[in-house]
């Protein structure tokens, strides 16, 4: 009896660095089922990103016996602010992009998350009711997963949805199986700042117009999500970035001393 009494607190224990993350909800009722959803699968860390009601009666009774994952539920504007302590962040779709991110199923996605579990925090969110994650929210994210619904029915409610994915996450953490990753990737908030550093350089160097910045940028996230650079990585490609804006700016001081 003990031993699966520890299996059950070490589940829990690694359970609670996971994230789910709603955007934009609009229904208190569906704050309310999914955190019975998850609470039913060990999770419990809630995170509203810029809902569009608040939690109510409604939510309450709705989440029936997970008062508590309410209660210690965070709320903040946006959903970088949400995942920007998350070294692994996987987005809901249903639909297909014009640019196609790398795609998992979601026992794939379980298996993932539970591979980066112990390294940091990590998020998979789930976007509005009626649309879904915009293709910038979704660029926030490493990784897209899908639920192979019925193609002739696959209307999923948003509580459906979430303990689809939740299953999936304790199902790879009961199993035990799944080999944890030696690698640290960097954080959201280091990411989209190594973004906004790889974006200014180009503007600079011309490489890209600030009134046409086209989908280089969105392409750039893309390739870089897919080749997911570790924290030295990143560093070394900040250093780049920082070197180039430095010769562009004393090439420009010697341009100016040259005229005077």
């Amino acid at each position: 009896m003990s031993n699966i009494s520890d299996e059950s607190t070490s589940v829990e224990s690694l359970l609670s660095n996971v994230k789910v993350v709603l955007v934009g909800t609009t229904h208190p009722g569906n704050i309310g089922s999914v955190a019975r959803a998850m609470k039913t699968m060990g999770i419990m860390d809630l995170v509203l990103a810029g809902p569009q009601t608040e939690i109510n009666d409604k939510s309450y009774a709705l989440a029936s016996g997970a008062r508590d994952v309410l209660e210690n539920v965070t709320i903040v504007d946006t959903l970088q602010e949400a995942v920007a302590d998350c070294g692994l962040v996987i987005g809901s779709s249903a639909r297909s992009r014009t640019l196609p991110w790398p795609m998992l199923e979601p026992r794939g996605c379980g298996e993932k998350l539970l591979s980066e579990l112990p390294n940091y925090p990590v998020a998979v969110v789930f976007g509005r009711e009626n649309s879904g994650l915009s293709n910038d929210e979704l660029q926030l994210c490493q990784f897209h997963v899908c639920i192979p619904a019925n193609p002739n029915y696959s209307s999923l409610n948003l509580a459906m949805a979430v303990q689809t994915i939740c299953y999936e996450i304790r199902m790879a953490a009961l199993s035990n199986t799944v080999t944890p990753v030696q690698e640290t990737y960097p954080h959201s908030a280091k990411l989209e700042s190594f973004y906004a550093h790889l974006e200014q350089t180009l503007l600079k160097i011309g490489f890209i117009a600030k009134a046409h910045p086209g989908q280089v940028m969105t392409k750039l996230r893309r390739l870089y999500n897919r080749a997911r650079p570790e924290d030295v990585e990143l560093n070394i490609l900040r250093g780049i970035l920082t070197s180039t804006q430095q010769s562009i700016k004393e090439e420009s001081q010697d341009k100016a001393d040259d005229k005077s």
